[in-house]
């Protein structure tokens, strides 16, 4: 997509044209941001002007660092939720206590995004697996709108466990209170049905219904309680002061809260990029993302990431550029400083209506059913799901993210090896088992490794291959086709030169087909009298090798 810039032939009206669609998509954004940023502050136990803070941080941040014109940086639910988490583990003694603790986590993943971004991990997020990302946001959606439910309801409860929870509610019935819990479910009601005109800002609405009905009758007679006095400060830059036990610990923790970030923003940024065709640059948005949360730490403000939510509602509103998120910003400003005497009013039965809401995206089954249906990765979504279910946010996710990186391990350590042969006489070497009718080469096996060669792959890949021989005796020439490998560390280079040299004692050659340059390179640099012509750019040239190296022995 191109942009409007001076150096480009635009007339005023299409600037203005251009320009006119981000505020009009800003201006429904901040629509969202600020039913959020009460919900989200909700979640974290943070007050409203952290998330605010965070909100404008991430927003101004992701605007002058990253690409993607749709992105909105700012809270988010499962953000929100591990703060809590992580810092209810360190047991804060205090509100203050909490809040330092809180704080010097998004410091310190801000930090630690920063620092992979610059060393080149910008696609760490392919660690969390999208199966495990969706039974993690099922279950933590559970879990957050399991809590919700009792101030809905009006009653207070012991359990911490969805499960608990729910029974509990159950068992004191008769303790639910009418008014709150009929205004509760009256906002989530409104809420569903001004879903179906998308155009109009449901949780924004509910919150000034909120706000009228909190500001002309007193809700307390009728045991409602309210939000509670809220103030927005110009905040100042600085860092908590904690001890050096609990940034070692922070820092530990903030692995997870990284993980989980990255993965949700990438979902988000990469989506939307596929969708316009726009290019972008992992370590980039990955160096945005960790500034926009230092900033946001420095500024005592809440955890960021490129939510799917309200980067969807920016591109469905039109956005164009990344104006449209800078002026979401400016519009959220002016809303909490002129009124923020005005939230203070808000029932909290509607704020944990507007969390529901929030979260009911990722309580759809949809993408949980759809892996039944597919019959992939359904166990391991399942296990994410039972982890935060059973474990709680803070170990939940931790064993999601051990989950995605065993499954990542187990799959590449699996070792998956095709039989390859030739298609008519075409010189195309396809899979013989999906090609039963193709040629093999006599006296030749020909084989490729759907993994790359890494050293926790190669020996179990080798040994699969000294297996396919030991089946077949008369075979005197091994090929490899590497396509699927693009260099070689220590370990693999290593095994090869050592596999070639068992070959040599059983009296059979080994050629390598698909050889990519820097392998070559190194095979060459470390064995040349092992590889030297043994290397070959395409299996029909290592074929036509091993044809006439076999012709040669028969003459003989």
């Amino acid at each position: 997509m191109s942009y409007p810039s001076l150096n480009n032939l635009f007339t005023f009206s299409q600037l203005r044209k251009f320009y006119l669609a981000d505020i009009l998509a800003g201006l429904s954004v901040s629509f969202i941001l600020l039913p959020e940023a009460v919900a989200y502050a909700a979640i974290a136990h943070l007050t409203i002007q952290a998330a605010i803070t965070g909100a404008l941080a991430g927003l101004i941040c992701y605007a002058c660092l990253g690409k993607s014109q749709f992105a909105i940086v700012a809270p988010t639910s499962s953000a929100a939720a591990l703060l809590a988490a992580i810092v209810h583990s360190l047991n804060p003694v205090d509100k203050p206590a909490f809040m330092h603790l809180g704080i010097a986590l998004v410091l310190l993943t801000g930090l630690g995004l920063c620092i992979l971004a610059k060393t080149g991990f910008g696609r760490l997020s392919a660690f969390v697996s999208r199966p495990v990302l969706h039974g993690f946001s099922f279950a933590l959606a559970l879990t957050i709108i399991s809590k919700q439910l009792p101030v809905i309801l009006g009653v207070t409860v012991e359990s911490r466990d969805p499960f608990h929870i729910i029974i509990e509610l159950i068992e004191n019935y008769q303790n639910w209170a009418l008014w709150s819990t009929s205004l509760g479910f009256s906002a989530l009601l409104l809420l569903g049905i001004l879903k179906q005109w998308r155009n109009i800002p449901a949780a924004f609405v509910i919150l000034l219904l909120g706000i009228y009905l909190g500001y002309h009758f007193n809700l307390g007679d009728f045991g409602i309680s309210l939000v509670g006095s809220v103030t927005f400060n110009i905040p100042g830059l600085s860092v908590p002061q904690l001890t050096m036990d609990h940034w070692l610990q922070l820092g530990e923790l903030s692995l997870g809260v990284l993980v989980i970030l990255v993965a949700e923003s990438w979902g988000s940024i990469r989506s939307l990029a596929l969708l316009h065709g726009n290019s972008i640059e992992p370590n980039r948005e990955l160096f945005a993302l960790g500034a926009a949360n230092v900033l946001s730490g420095l500024l005592q403000g809440m955890p960021v990431a490129a939510g799917f939510s309200a980067s969807s509602a920016n591109e469905d509103s039109g956005a164009k550029t990344k104006f449209a998120g800078v002026f979401a910003a400016f519009v959220l400003l002016l809303m909490i400083i002129f009124g923020q005497a005005w939230i203070g009013h808000i029932p909290e039965p509607v704020v944990a209506a507007a969390v529901i809401n929030a979260l009911s995206h990722a309580l759809s089954p949809k993408p949980l059913i759809a892996l039944w249906r597919m019959n992939r990765d359904q166990y391991i979504a399942l296990a994410a799901v039972i982890a935060v279910l059973v474990f709680g946010v803070l170990h939940g996710m931790l064993i999601a993210i051990a989950l995605s990186i065993a499954s990542a391990i187990h799959a590449f350590t699996q070792p998956l090896v095709r039989e390859l042969a030739e298609l008519d006489d075409s010189g195309d070497f396809v899979d013989l088992q999906n090609h039963p009718n193709a040629h093999t080469c006599p006296g030749a096996l020909i084989l490729r490794p759907e993994e790359p060669l890494f050293f926790a792959s190669v020996e179990g890949i080798l040994a699969e291959l000294q297996q396919r021989l030991i089946t077949r005796d008369h075979i005197k020439i091994l090929v490899i086709s590497l396509e699927e490998t693009s260099n070689l560390d220590s370990t693999a280079a290593d095994s090869l030169i050592e596999f070639s040299d068992q070959l040599s004692r059983q009296q059979k050659i080994l050629l390598l087909a698909r050889v990519k340059d820097p392998i070559s390179q190194l095979l060459i640099k470390l064995a040349p009298e092992k590889f030297e012509g043994k290397l070959f750019w395409s299996v029909n040239d290592a074929v036509k090798n091993a044809t006439e190296s076999l012709l040669r022995k028969t003459e003989n």
